[in-house]
Order: C-alpha cells, then sequence, then structure tokens
C-alpha cells in the first residue's frame, strides 16, 4: 500500500501530464532568453527519480519542475540547465499550478511551512500605517515578535498580553500579526483564535474546557511548527482554565510536546482605567501622548490587576510566575486617531471623502470624560457602522 506522500506524489505527476498535454507544446529551441516563472522557490530531490517515469518533457521542464518543488541543489542545477531553451508561457501557469499544489502538501518553503511567511517588514509597514495612536504598542510588538522569530530555539513561547479600552486596537494588532506571520492571516491553520464567552461561557463545565483547550493545541502543534493562539476577551477567563495553560508557555516541556515555537496573545480590558488615567494626567499636564513611556504604565497598570476581581487572567500563574514576556498598553484614541480610522475605511470600501466628512464621522463619536470630550469611548470600533450610515 502506497504511503500518503508517495500516493500524493503519483497523483502531481498525473496532473503533471495532464496540464502539460493542455498546455499543447514543451518549449521552443534556440530562443535567446529564458522566461523564468515569478516565485520560484529553489531545491532540488531525490524524488526527481520517481518523477522522470512518468514524462518524457525536455530537461528544461523537469529543471523548473523541480525548482519550485524541492530544497538541495536546485542553484547547482541552473548552472548545469541547458542553454537556449525556453518554456512555453501557458506551460509556466501550468508548472505554477503544480507547484502550488505540491507546497499545499508538502514542505517546500524557506520556513519549512509554505503557510508560514514571517513578514517582518509587513508588520513593521503595518503598524506604523495602519495602527493610530499606539507608539508604545508598535514598539514592543515589533520588537518582541522581530527576536522571537531570529531565535534557532526559543527558550519558551511568546507569549503578549496586550491590555486597555475596547475599540483601541488589541484585535487589529491580534490580525496584522497573523496576516504578516501566516500566508492565509487568521484562517491559517496555524492560527487558532479563542474567545471566552463563545467557547468557554459555563464554567460548569470547566473540566471539558481544560481537556478541549489541551486536544487543541496539541492538535494545531502537531500540524504547525509556529502556532498562533489568540485569547480574546481573556479577563473573563477562569483562573483553572489560564493556569492550565501554563506548560505551554513555561520553559520546561511538561505539556508532552514542544510548544517554544508557539505565539499566544492574550486580549484584555483589564488596566484600562489605569492606562486612561495616565494618558489624562498627561494631557492635562500639556505633554504630548508620544512622551509616555511603558514605565510611566507599568505600575498603575499591575496595580489595577492585582486588585481586580472577579478575573482569573490577572491572578493566574501565568503573571505570578512572570511568563508573560511582555505587558502591551493600548492608549485611548483621541479625536484625530478616529479621523485617521476614518480615513482608513473610506479607502478600504474605495469610497471617496472629504476632510470634511472626516470630521461629522469623528464627531458622531461619544467621548469621555464628560467635562473633557478626550477620549473616544468605543475607540474606533464602531467607525464602519458609522460611515454605512453617512454614506447610505
Amino acid at each position: 500500500m502506497l504511503n500518503w506522500n508517495t500516493s500524493h506524489l503519483l497523483c502531481g505527476c498525473c496532473l503533471l501530464l495532464v496540464l502539460v498535454r493542455v498546455s499543447g507544446h514543451t518549449g521552443k529551441k534556440g530562443a535567446k532568453e529564458q522566461i523564468v516563472p515569478q516565485g520560484v522557490p529553489t531545491g532540488y530531490s531525490e524524488v526527481q527519480r520517481q518523477l522522470e517515469a512518468f514524462t518524457d518533457l525536455s530537461k528544461q521542464y523537469w529543471h523548473y519542475i523541480s525548482c519550485r518543488l524541492w530544497q538541495e541543489d536546485c542553484v547547482k542545477e541552473e548552472s548545469e540547465s541547458l542553454q537556449g531553451w525556453s518554456l512555453a508561457l501557458m506551460g509556466q501557469d501550468y508548472l505554477k499550478i503544480l507547484a502550488n499544489w505540491y507546497c499545499s502538501i508538502s514542505t517546500c518553503c524557506e520556513t519549512g511551512d509554505c503557510r508560514i511567511s514571517n513578514n517582518i517588514t509587513g508588520l513593521k509597514l503595518d503598524l506604523s500605517r495602519r495602527l493610530h495612536g499606539q507608539h508604545l504598542t508598535q514598539e514592543v510588538v515589533l520588537k518582541a515578535v522581530q527576536n522571537f522569530l531570529q531565535l534557532q530555539q526559543p527558550e519558551k513561547a511568546l507569549t503578549l498580553s496586550f491590555h486597555g479600552w475596547s475599540g483601541t486596537g488589541k484585535n487589529f494588532v491580534a490580525r496584522l500579526i497573523a496576516e504578516n506571520l501566516y500566508r492565509d492571516g487568521m484562517k491559517s491553520a496555524c492560527v487558532r483564535i479563542f474567545i471566552s464567552q463563545l467557547h468557554f461561557p459555563h464554567t460548569s463545565y470547566l473540566d471539558s474546557y481544560k481537556v478541549q483547550l489541551k486536544r487543541q493545541l496539541r492538535e494545531i502543534i502537531g500540524r504547525c511548527k509556529q502556532p498562533l493562539f489568540i485569547f480574546d476577551e481573556a479577563e473573563k477567563l477562569h483562573v483553572d482554565l489560564v493556569d492550565a495553560l501554563k506548560p505551554y508557555v513555561d520553559h520546561s516541556d511538561d505539556a508532552g510536546e514542544d510548544y517554544r515555537n508557539s505565539i499566544f496573545l492574550f486580549l484584555s480590558n483589564i488596566g484600562s482605567n489605569a492606562i486612561n488615567e495616565v494618558a489624562r494626567n498627561f494631557w492635562r499636564a500639556g505633554r504630548q501622548r508620544e512622551e509616555i513611556t511603558l514605565e510611566d504604565l507599568e505600575r498603575p497598570l499591575r496595580a489595577e490587576m492585582s486588585s481586580a476581581t472577579g478575573s482569573g487572567f490577572a491572578h493566574s500563574q501565568l503573571f505570578t510566575s512572570g511568563l508573560v514576556d511582555f505587558i502591551v498598553p493600548f492608549l485611548p484614541l483621541e479625536y484625530e486617531h478616529v479621523k485617521l480610522c476614518a480615513r482608513d475605511v473610506f479607502i478600504a470600501q474605495g469610497l471617496p471623502y472629504t476632510k470634511e466628512m472626516l470630521d461629522e464621522v469623528a464627531r458622531m463619536m461619544i467621548y469621555v470624560p464628560k467635562e473633557e470630550r478626550l477620549f473616544s469611548a468605543q475607540g474606533c470600533k464602531s467607525v464602519s457602522q458609522r460611515i454605512n450610515y453617512f454614506v447610505s
């Protein structure tokens, strides 16, 4: 009986034969310039011998196919390949289809997994251009993720805890991380999001939740070497459920699997009052919000967390054991930030806009404190709905 890889290889070869027949020809000898398909990953493999038995394609066709699928000595093969041959444009498209199919079922990329892109440059650009009013978040998240991905073998999973008001960008940043680290973003098989009130609503089923949670973590780590786990509304998680995660974010391998390449994000509203108060005090003192540092926020933020009642997350072993690598504060958003959010929504929806329209949308939001109307009560959370009402 054929194993999984062999059976898929045979299917791929059959697909190759069909695609080549449809393309109608295999290239034209004597062409002066070689046309190379875009996005060709390098590599070669012992499996070449198996494919050669299935097709009478020219050596040049075989060269491009193998370079798309395997990774060992493709660079060397390039220098030894026949000169004066070119691939038909239609044939190149079919080869790209075949290569993409193979990449979806096997290892063929520089990261060792085609689902993982780890685009730090893209993450940096997105944080700087698409995230508004969060200079601390931009700095901490980028540095933490970049340093973590550069490690050949991390000592522990990267664990970040996002804190701030609703609508300040916690979910948005989590999505930006997923979009830049994984080819399919939030839809990637490497990404799993848990929402406390949706996935763990009843404390009476806590034991069952722990079993299910551990099973899902193991399943994802089994199919992806760099998984991303997102826990939304973390402040509503039961302390026992959070403590069950300790082996997976700790330095040890007590979880039975190697989770040290994992990334854990916890999104919480705890500490938002302390963060907002610091931002308000800076404004009252006539200082720019960009002057706020992590040191200004850490003590009041931790004080609010330690005094929080009814939140297992704040009192879990993740914090008491120092397993959270970075506490990331999200500052409350002001009028100008809401305008920038509105501009982004207009652009994303392909709608024309004016400065007056941005002001109108921003004015529709509720601002607090009542006497100062300084911060948007919902951040940018309902901006898109306001725009839909505005343009309808």
